[in-house]
């Protein structure tokens, strides 16, 4: 007994002394992310973005593996949503494992707690990306589409009015690139006509309007947390709200449908947080039953695992400086093409907006400058998008919502609409390539 109490003393130095020479191993040779890597001019490839990580992500994943209780989601990712919320003005989140998820959850949870029936009305801008759309639908709503203004490729918020019937529930917003629209307009607009004001801020996470975060605005917002965002877990989501009961129903809808709440180490509490998990809870059961397995919703199976958690909570501590490396990367490479290319234009940014930027934008004057640049800076590996799906009303799993005809400004993206990294790995190598690029090679 005394040989075996020994034995179980050592196990826990051990493991951290292992810990510790693996930590030590990542430090020195740096894995291969884009922020690790030497950028060779020439033969590098100028990525758009990827994830900001180093050896305290790897380090988290790796314990959360190898000390945690629980794969799935756990006590990190309780963690993460509460310090997530917090730091971008929630009170409420609830993490899920895509971006995309995130907007199934969002206008699922919405549509039970305002009672919105089938075939009741968001309003959505036609340009963007698809899962924006591709939830209304989902949820049994119908999208109702409004061209965008083409100087800042939001959608034009003097025809939003017009598109507003007695079936309109909701506008949706999703910042172009973080590009944020008049939220004080769209604000004053919806309490006006009794409407909500809903956030798709998976490429605008941490961009503010008049000093305010987004949640001031939204009655509920998404984002994600794919690579190429402004932090990542790898794959990642996560809905945020002010509102108590909505969040419930987020929890419910991400998490099979159940009616219990109960999240975290609470979980582990025979009772859970609600002190009543083996109360009765069905009407038309009047025996004991688990509140874990009571199901008001038919929801989905969207949990994230615990190791997303775990590396989120180290994103946060660099968003600050991600914020301010994506502003400094966007600005330099605007002013670079600006400078160099005839027959382009930025995007306007609103006087109010402070935009944490996804992307640097760029508007060609007409398909034949857009071909040619893009063209040409592929081929000097630099890489580039197209503002993801244009107008989504020319692709065929969408024609049938509308005709595209209808939007003559979104119409234009494809033709004339691209984007470059405003990636916070850049630096001033990656800087001096590209104007050299267009010093010694490019031809208006």
């Amino acid at each position: 007994m005394e040989k075996k109490d020994n034995l179980t003393s050592k196990e826990p130095k051990k493991l951290e002394e292992i810990l510790g020479d693996l930590n030590e191993y990542i430090k020195e040779n740096k894995p291969d992310y884009l922020y690790n890597q030497k950028f060779i001019p020439g033969k590098s490839q100028v990525l758009y973005s990827g994830p900001y990580w180093d050896e305290y992500e790897i380090m988290a994943a790796i314990n959360t593996f190898v000390k945690g209780k629980w794969v799935v989601a756990g006590e990190n990712v309780y963690k993460f949503e509460r310090k997530f919320a917090k730091m971008f003005g929630a009170k409420y989140a609830q993490m899920v494992n895509s971006g995309s998820s995130a907007n199934l959850v969002l206008i699922a949870g919405l549509k039970k707690y305002f009672g919105w029936e089938d075939d009741d009305e968001v309003i959505v801008s036609p340009v963007g990306f698809p899962t924006t759309i591709s939830t209304i639908v989902q949820n049994r709503l119908k999208p109702v589409f409004v061209d965008i203004e083409y100087d800042t490729l939001n959608f034009d918020i003097t025809k939003i009015e017009e598109k507003i019937t007695d079936k309109t529930k909701a506008i949706f917003v999703s910042p172009v690139l973080g590009n944020v629209p008049d939220m004080d307009f769209l604000k004053e607009l919806c309490d006006r006509r009794g409407i909500q004001l809903v956030g798709d801020s998976c490429d605008s996470l941490g961009s503010k309007w008049d000093g305010k975060h987004l949640s001031d605005y939204y009655v509920a917002w998404s984002s994600s947390f794919y690579p190429a965002h402004h932090i990542s877990t790898g794959e990642g989501g996560i809905v945020c709200t002010n509102v108590s009961e909505l969040k419930k129903n987020f929890t419910s809808f991400a998490w099979w449908g159940r009616d219990c709440y109960c999240v975290g180490s609470a979980n582990l509490l025979s009772c859970g947080t609600c002190g009543k998990r083996f109360d009765n809870w069905l009407e038309t059961y009047d025996g004991i039953i688990d509140h874990k397995y009571v199901f008001t919703n038919m929801g989905y199976n969207l949990k994230p695992m615990d190791l997303q958690g775990s590396i989120g909570l180290v994103q946060l501590t660099k968003f600050e400086e991600i914020d301010t490396k994506r502003k400094i990367s966007k600005n330099r490479v605007e002013s670079i093409l600006l400078n160099k290319v005839e027959g382009l234009s930025g995007v306007k940014m609103l006087e109010k907006a402070d935009t944490c930027w996804f992307g640097t934008p760029f508007i060609c004057k007409d398909k034949t400058l857009k071909n040619k640049l893009v063209t040409f800076l592929e081929e000097n590996k630099i890489q580039t998008r197209n503002y993801f799906a244009g107008n989504i009303l020319m692709h065929p799993g969408y024609k049938h919502l509308d005709d595209y005809n209808n939007y003559p400004n979104g119409n234009q993206v494809l033709d004339k609409v691209f984007f470059l990294g405003a990636a916070p790995h850049y630096d001033d190598q990656v800087f001096d390539y590209i104007e050299n690029v267009f010093e010694e090679k490019w031809v208006n």
